[in-house]
């Protein structure tokens, strides 16, 4: 009887606490139901000009760091590959839908510390802003490789640079 009381005590606590995360996930998912639904990833892509493996991390509020996107599973942290293509980038993440981010969204890249819960070393990680609507975002990427993070970044430069100011400017 001395191990069975406590031992009931701490299952109840971890069985409130999985609830009070599994309610405070689902609130969030009802604020964010105003978000657009990502557009969809084109029949035919262009040839990638930079393949990286390696963790899509989360998708955030623009700024926040901490205001995780929840709906359409774009704050789910997995393994991922990103690709940079003439039309946009695109996060292939096994077991969660793809992410495709038409060139014309893209606001910006840059490198950070962490984001929604995942921290770095200075500069780990690769964080794309742009827009889904009239909502600004930011993409949280982690290069499994360092060597693969500055030519993801020099092909994000190039794609945003490249973008066109009239595509841009009619979100199309």
């Amino acid at each position: 009887m001395d191990k069975i009381l406590p031992g009931l005590l701490v299952l109840s606590v971890i069985v409130i606490a999985f609830a009070l995360v599994a309610a405070g996930w689902r609130n969030r998912l009802r604020r964010q139901s105003d978000v657009e639904r990502l557009p969809e990833v084109p029949a035919q892509l262009s040839p990638a000009a930079v393949v990286v493996d390696g963790q899509y991390v989360a998708t955030t509020t623009a700024g926040d760091w901490l205001d995780r996107i929840a709906v359409q599973g774009l704050g789910i942290r997995s393994n991922a590959e990103v690709s940079i293509h003439a039309e946009g980038v695109l996060f292939d993440r096994p077991r969660a839908a793809p992410v495709f981010i038409p060139r014309a969204a893209l606001e910006g890249s840059r490198e950070d510390n962490g984001m929604a819960g995942k921290f770095v070393e200075k500069d780990g990680l690769v964080v794309i802003s742009w827009k889904l609507g009239g909502r600004g975002l930011d993409t949280g990427f982690r290069a499994r490789h360092a060597a693969d993070k500055q030519p993801l970044l020099d092909a994000l430069q190039e794609l945003i640079s490249a973008a066109p100011q009239a595509d841009a400017d009619s979100g199309k």
